[in-house]
């Protein structure tokens, strides 16, 4: 038994080609019987045994980095990597994840469950270890079971290529995702490769290149009868076009061969290499070779005699969640913990306040921190003038990504590199951040990668209408856990809120700003020393008993107009500078919850957003009784273009509007 003998990788090593034949044989008996207990992803895992052996054999894991795309065909990858008995558990709650998983072994770098994303953190790990002097230690993306079918994987592709970075990419090929993929590529590559015409052409136009004795212009002639041969027996060569090596395709349950070809790549040092095997899903069982929907691609419990119901019964009880820890009051998830004691505003602004652009500002203050910090990389996508980052961009080229119309990419490349030991900047607009909100969410927030996320044109943007107002981003960001997010509410602020992401090392953060300039409301703070439960705290601008109002980001001038307003006819409110939607102040909500009426207003849509979260927050307080809330925002519509004042004043949010709430609300209270 050789299974029961393997412990690391560095095992497989000493095995030879028999013995290893002889455990492959028993790996798919041991997935087999594992999965019937547990249920789980059967067919992609029998398929990728082979493949998974010869890459363990020739790199050394986890100094070389495997990324699984989709993570479904990790099992192998577990199993030799120790996890052997954690299988009696698999995908059972405190039991071993269905996927790769960082929390349970060095091996795994991503949970990698979403397909497409592999070759963006290929990129990203690969742009990282060249910063930080890892240039030794490999970056192999797997990608199979449909996902370079995925658009994601081509925006990849194109950057692997563009920047020569250093990874290999083993495409998987077995034809299938769930069902039948939908893709001529894989086939279409197999069988032009295949072909001895093609190979016979192809050396017949080479020999004649190399050997023959030619003038400029006839070598230019036939440069162009050698491509288009290639674009005759070989129509998706776009690997090479994007300056993809490709090698292949190989059997992809050959370890011989396959060992052999991941050397040649890995001797490769001029740019990414695609290494394509062809496997078969499902093979080594028949039932799941017959399947010919889905080869038994996942599936419940079952009998591994037959393949089909009634099932076996689950191994093990499963234990007893532990108890949960008791709640703190005002929310511990959602409160940033602080002093509960008022803190005042410094000295009032200015009569005549200087205006600044918040974008110009977010420049200054991004190139100030890279002079002194050499792992801040900046990323954009095909906007680098208008986020800011072509002055980054001139003083930092090594350090500087454009990774064309790719949001997605560009998140996951960021992920990738954060991982490696940089400090990705990634500035999108707030509108296009809504194309990457599955990556913000599962490859940067669930591995609390300290990624910056700067959000330029949040809120009402105006003259470009419904598909261009940044009406989201609050909403979106705030359901990621761990996330942190600031509004500053002055260009001033931008910089502040800047040097406390950089103090954050233990998750994402977002910093959103809206669209032109505003007004410098006070000097710049200098950083704090504090710990990260006390950082960029809210600010309280002025007191009053009758309502609080809570104003984020750049609504916070409209609400201070509205202040006065209220003022003038006998209304005296607190209002408060939030500065951070995420995690929530706990001085500011206990503050709030003294008030018999608390008004938050954002510039994002009001279900969802920054309310939402004070009101949740102001629910879970241990009190007898709970403020009215009124939640000021944009609405459920699309909102149509016009200037960010107009839109302002028609929805409420501009300060006669949000005066009016106030006392229309205090009037149903008092009534």
């Amino acid at each position: 038994m050789h299974l029961a003998k393997l412990t690391s990788p560095a095992d497989l090593r000493a095995l030879s080609p028999a013995h290893l034949d002889e455990l492959c044989a028993e790996i798919r008996h041991f997935i087999v019987q594992a999965v019937s207990r547990t249920g789980g992803h059967l067919g992609s895992n029998l398929g990728a045994v082979e493949l998974t052996v010869a890459l363990h054999r020739v790199f050394e894991s986890p100094r070389d980095v495997i990324v699984w795309d989709t993570g479904h065909q990790a099992y192998v990858h577990k199993l030799i990597t120790g996890r052997r008995e954690g299988f009696e558990r698999l995908r059972q709650r405190h039991g071993l994840s269905g996927y790769p998983s960082a929390a349970e072994s060095l091996h795994d770098v991503v949970e990698n469950s979403h397909a497409s994303t592999s070759l963006s953190w290929a990129s990203g790990l690969a742009a990282g270890f060249g910063l930080t002097g890892n240039e030794h230690r490999r970056v192999i993306a797997v990608i199979g079971d449909g996902s370079m079918t995925g658009g994601m994987a081509f925006e990849a592709l194109n950057n692997l290529g563009h920047y020569a970075q250093r990874a290999l990419i083993v495409l998987n090929d077995n034809g299938r995702s769930y069902a039948p993929t939908v893709s001529r590529l894989s086939a279409a590559v197999s069988r032009l490769r295949q072909s001895p015409h093609y190979v016979q052409g192809r050396r017949v136009v080479d020999h004649l290149l190399e050997r023959v004795p030619l003038g400029d212009g006839v070598r230019r002639g036939l440069d162009s009868a050698a491509a288009a041969m290639r674009e005759m027996w070989e129509p998706p060569a776009f690997f090479e076009t994007l300056g993809v090596r490709y090698l292949g395709p190989f059997d992809g349950h050959d370890i011989g061969a396959m060992e052999s070809a991941f050397r040649d790549a890995d001797a490769y040092s001029g740019g990414p290499v695609v290494v394509h095997v062809m496997t078969q899903k499902g093979r080594g069982y028949a039932p799941a070779e017959h399947d010919t929907e889905k080869h038994l691609h996942d599936i419940g419990l079952f009998d591994p005699a037959t393949g089909t119901s009634p099932a076996l019964t689950p191994a093990g009880p499963i234990p007893a969640e532990p108890a949960a820890a008791p709640e703190e009051s005002a929310t511990a998830e959602t409160l940033n913990e602080s002093d509960a004691s008022v803190r005042q505003a410094e000295p009032s602004v200015p009569d005549e306040p200087v205006v600044r652009d918040y974008t110009a500002t977010f420049t200054e203050t991004l190139i100030a921190a890279a002079r002194r910090d050499s792992g801040i990389v900046a990323i954009t996508a095909a906007m680098g003038g208008s986020t800011g980052l072509l002055p980054f961009q001139r003083e930092f080229p090594e350090r500087f990504y454009d990774v064309g119309i790719a949001e997605q990419h560009a998140l996951t490349s960021a992920a990738g590199m954060a991982r490696a030991g940089l400090r990705p900047v990634v500035a999108v607009y707030s509108t296009f951040m809504a194309r990457a909100f599955d990556q913000a969410l599962y490859d940067i927030g669930l591995h609390r990668l300290p990624v910056i996320l700067c959000v330029d044109r949040a809120g009402i943007t105006g003259p470009d209408g419904a598909s261009h107002h940044g009406l989201y981003d609050i909403a979106m960001f705030t359901r990621i856990p761990d996330m942190t997010v600031f509004a500053p509410s002055s260009p001033d602020e931008l910089p502040v809120a800047f040097g406390h992401a950089l103090e954050i090392s233990d998750g994402p953060v977002v910093i959103r700003w809206p669209r032109g300039k505003g007004a410098l409301a006070r000097p710049i703070e200098p950083l704090p020393t504090t710990p990260r439960s006390m950082r960029m705290q809210a600010r309280q601008h002025r007191t009053g008993a009758d309502a609080c109002v809570l104003a984020a980001g750049q609504t916070l001038s409209a609400a201070a107009e509205a202040a006065e307003l209220l003022s003038s006819e006998g209304v005296e409110i607190s209002l408060w500078d939030p500065r951070v939607l995420k995690p929530l102040d706990r001085a500011m909500i206990l503050g709030a919850a003294s008030h018999p009426l608390v008004v938050t207003v954002e510039d994002g849509v009001r279900v969802g957003g920054f309310g939402s979260l004070v009101n949740d927050a102001l629910q879970q307080l241990d009190a007898s009784t709970v403020p009215r809330i009124t939640q000021l925002g944009t609405p459920d519509a699309y909102l149509p273009h016009g200037t960010a004042q107009e839109l302002h004043a028609e929805l409420g949010l501009d300060a006669k509007g949000i005066a009016a709430a106030v006392t229309k609300t205090l009037a149903r209270i008092t009534a």
